[in-house]
């Protein structure tokens, strides 16, 4: 039994490693803010919801366009450097990822909404087909 406690410490303490390291990335290129801050900004700023399709018609923040995670590194070209870059999915993990991937690309004013569109409670738009 031992070996298989040690065995588990040292992947809980590697994913534990790799998280805070992800966490730390995520820091230095983005800011996590919340509900209120994302609302008063979404005028000036532009919005990706970079969940699926489907997801996205069945209902998205006012105002975002959809550009799919899946298809990001394909598409992030079309987001302007010059103007603040609000990402969000439905917590946070794929606009971690693809807020590291906008700041290799020297992208310097991007936002992740802390709570993700899952706690969402300002106005929505459902696609209607």
């Amino acid at each position: 039994m031992t070996i298989y406690t040690i065995i588990l410490i040292i992947l809980l303490v590697a994913w534990g490693g790799w998280e805070l390291a992800t966490v730390i990335r995520r820091n230095r290129v983005a800011t996590l803010i919340d509900e209120d801050t994302f609302q008063a900004g979404l005028r000036k700023a532009q919005v990706v919801d970079l969940r699926e399709k489907k997801d996205f018609d069945a209902g998205h923040i006012l105002g975002a366009r959809n550009i799919p995670f899946s298809t990001f590194k394909a598409y992030h070209q079309e987001i302007r450097a010059d103007l603040p870059v609000y990402l969000y999915d439905q917590g946070k993990t794929l606009s971690t990822r693809a807020a590291l991937l906008l700041g290799k690309e020297n992208y310097d004013q991007i936002f992740i909404l802390k709570t993700g569109y899952s706690r969402w409670q300002g106005k929505t738009k459902k696609t209607k087909y």
